[in-house]
């Protein structure tokens, strides 16, 4: 295992706050108040989820409460905050209903400088709104992230392969 020595990301770079996509929908760092809205699209979700994130991360379980969901994302606030990883959140122009997530983390296997996934609901799979998405997040990270060279998990590395790399060390 190789240890991570640099910081991950420059200490004066600003993380997008608002990411605008077709139809009013957009991104936005999710935040713990936002429990409402992302307990039913995780719910609503489950076993697909669990069928990508399972293995790899244990989310999301069975049971998963109210209270089990508002206390992680209110850790992924604290961790946009501190610039140690990213939530977002995929919203209708309202932000009346959660449609999806996307995560930027700092890698947890040696090869890459950041790992991305992203999901949408349910409902959304195969949809324009999904290819949308699809498409979109490797232009929007090339163009808009400090990374050389970010590992789009499930997409260029599947999760399995992903979880049999080396873990890098902190």
């Amino acid at each position: 295992m190789t240890e991570r020595t640099a910081p991950w990301l420059p200490a004066d770079w600003a993380h997008p706050t608002h990411v605008p996509l077709s139809g009013g929908h957009h991104l936005r760092p999710i935040r713990a108040n936002d429990v409402d809205l992302d307990l039913p699209a995780v719910v609503g979700s489950r076993d697909r989820l669990w069928s990508i994130y399972g293995a790899a991360w244990g989310w999301p379980p069975a049971d998963l409460t109210r209270d089990q969901d508002l206390a992680d994302l209110a850790r992924h606030e604290a961790e946009i905050a501190a610039h140690e990883s990213f939530n977002y959140a995929l919203f209708d122009a309202d932000e009346t209903v959660l449609l999806g997530c996307l995560y930027v983390d700092p890698p947890e296997r040696l090869g890459a400088d950041a790992e991305v996934s992203w999901w949408v609901v349910d409902r959304l799979v195969g949809t324009e709104l999904e290819r949308e998405l699809d498409e979109f997040v490797p232009r929007w990270i090339a163009q808009d992230w400090p990374l050389a060279s970010p590992r789009y998990v499930g997409r260029d590395l599947s999760w399995d392969a992903w979880v049999s790399l080396p873990e890098v060390t902190r």
